[in-house]
């Protein structure tokens, strides 16, 4: 029997506020922050790339650190916007990054995960897999959880030599999360996977009868990831490998890509129907929704008591929108559609464009 994940996760030693290092900021993929951020944002600086931003951005020690889909990755000072350093993939980078201990981690499009000095950008190493890599990465002791379009979910070493892999027929785009020696993947697969993070091997499983593309959160004992054919945002009891109850959106065929934002009340998550939710986190019964201008691919984060998130539209809509209530209270038009996820900096908030721009929101 599983022990108690909330248990486990309280033996986690907390990030500090002001970093972001992973893929919605802490290994159990809530995509809540501790940070204050002003009442209205402003653009205090944007950074341009040669190319589409995809993934969400890491912040560790005032530095930011992304890819683009013009090949490069790229570090940059969170106070200036100003380029520390940039090293060319060879490949389009459509993942998030991760940051531990002085090295970054992130794929690529051809299917290598890089391992490169934060300070310098110099390589450690590099991974290869057979399928892209739009997974970002997670961390299990000094190992490293990636998941990618290859049938496996690996387990790399710190040496960047395979620790061990668990088959995934169809592969998995979300990033694997992590609590205690659990990691947490839903993939093309239709299955939900619960891991023993040390040895690879399955503990349990349960069938979601539909592909997921979505990270999962976990907020105690109870998972929650969106699926993408039937539009469905399913809640996991994760001792009894059971549905807890799932919401299934009015538009079907519209799927979840987009991964949830959970407090100890809400479930916060968006959907190509061009729709902000927020359901009940217990019973999953809508509490509000928000329409967006677009189709939203992106997932949303939660600050004090506020939801960011942007969607596709052509003018690139990003939005802070009341917590409790769905009430827009900002709007912010970017240079071209919202194709990142956010990441949030001690006072800050930054996400990336179609057009390749990063934008750093915060106060003037």
């Amino acid at each position: 029997m599983l022990r108690s994940l909330l248990t486990l996760a309280l033996l986690t030693p907390l990030l500090p506020a002001a970093d972001w290092p992973i893929f919605r900021g802490t290994p159990d993929g809530l995509g809540v922050a501790d940070a204050k951020l002003p009442d209205q944002l402003d653009e205090r600086w944007r950074f341009k790339t040669g190319n589409a931003i995809e993934g969400a951005p890491a912040i560790v020690d005032g530095v930011v650190y992304i890819g683009s889909a013009d090949k490069h990755f790229y570090a940059i000072d969170l106070k200036t916007g100003q380029q520390k350093w940039k090293v060319g993939l060879g490949s389009p980078v459509q993942a998030s990054p991760a940051v531990r201990k002085g090295r970054v981690y992130v794929g690529t499009a051809d299917g290598k995960l890089f391992c490169v000095n934060a300070a310098d950008g110099a390589k450690v190493w590099e991974f290869t897999v057979e399928g892209a890599i739009k997974s970002g990465v997670n961390f299990h002791g000094e190992n490293v959880l990636l998941g990618s379009r290859d049938i496996p979910l690996y387990c790399v070493g710190p040496d960047g030599k395979k620790v061990w892999e668990f088959a995934i027929d169809g592969g998995s785009n979300g990033t694997p999360t992590v609590v205690g020696d659990r990691t947490f993947v839903a993939g093309c697969d239709s299955v939900f996977h619960i891991l023993d993070a040390k040895t690879g091997k399955e503990i349990s499983n349960l069938y979601l009868d539909d592909q997921a593309a979505a990270t999962t959160a976990v907020f105690g004992d109870t998972a929650y990831v969106g699926t993408m054919g039937k539009s469905q945002v399913v809640a996991i009891d994760l001792k009894a490998a059971k549905k807890v109850w799932w919401f299934e959106a009015p538009r079907r065929q519209q799927p979840f890509y987009s991964s949830a934002a959970v407090t100890d009340k809400l479930v916060v998550t968006a959907s190509e129907d061009k729709k902000v939710y927020a359901l009940d986190r217990q019973f999953g019964k809508e509490k509000w929704h928000f329409a967006t201008d677009g189709m939203v691919d992106g997932s949303p984060v939660i600050v004090g008591e506020r939801v960011y998130v942007g969607c596709l539209s052509n003018d690139g809509n990003f939005y802070a929108l009341d917590l409790k209530t769905g009430r827009k209270v900002q709007e912010i038009n970017l240079d071209s559609a919202v194709t990142g996820s956010p990441a949030v900096g001690p006072d800050c908030i930054l996400i990336g464009t179609e057009k390749g721009s990063l934008y750093c929101l915060g106060a003037k």
